[in-house]
């Protein structure tokens, strides 16, 4: 099955992919793989998704916005592969919660972008992955998340 075909199963239309808001470029292709540069939490509609994980957002929150930073993920993919269907399998995700100094949860919140993966991609969607709280994200996001994507030529 093509991936267009699962994204639409899935319900999932694809955003535009984010323009860098600094010095650097969204993706660099090396060596067979697809580097993607950390994607923030944005809502359906281009708004960002603010907060802090155990002050004013909860775990379901923080699933949500993992989930969007994946969505945005997948748009990057395209942009640069051309197709989905040249991923050949999702490598490694690295995870930032915007978090607490006492919230322990970063691993549930990873799995918003995590199981949106496996959804879209199956099998090749299983992944190695960090999970990290931090005190902070660019514009006051709550979750960011980077990918590394072995791809096919």
């Amino acid at each position: 099955m093509r991936i267009d075909q699962r994204l639409a199963e899935l319900g999932l239309t694809l955003p535009q992919a984010a323009a860098p808001v600094a010095a650097y470029v969204p993706t660099v292709e090396a060596g067979g793989m697809l580097h993607i540069s950390g994607q923030i939490s944005f809502d359906e509609h281009g708004g960002l998704i603010k907060g802090r994980l155990g002050d004013d957002l909860d775990v379901e929150a923080g699933i949500a916005a993992a989930k969007r930073c994946g969505v945005m993920l997948l748009a990057q993919m395209k942009v640069a592969l051309g197709s989905l269907d040249r991923v050949e399998r999702i490598v490694k995700l690295g995870v930032f919660v915007n978090s607490t100094s006492d919230f322990t949860d970063q691993p549930k919140v990873a799995n918003g972008a995590s199981e949106l993966m496996v959804a879209v991609f199956g099998e090749a969607g299983k992944h190695a992955r960090s999970a990290v709280g931090v005190a902070a994200l660019p514009l006051g996001v709550a979750v960011e998340v980077d990918a590394i994507v072995a791809i096919r030529a």
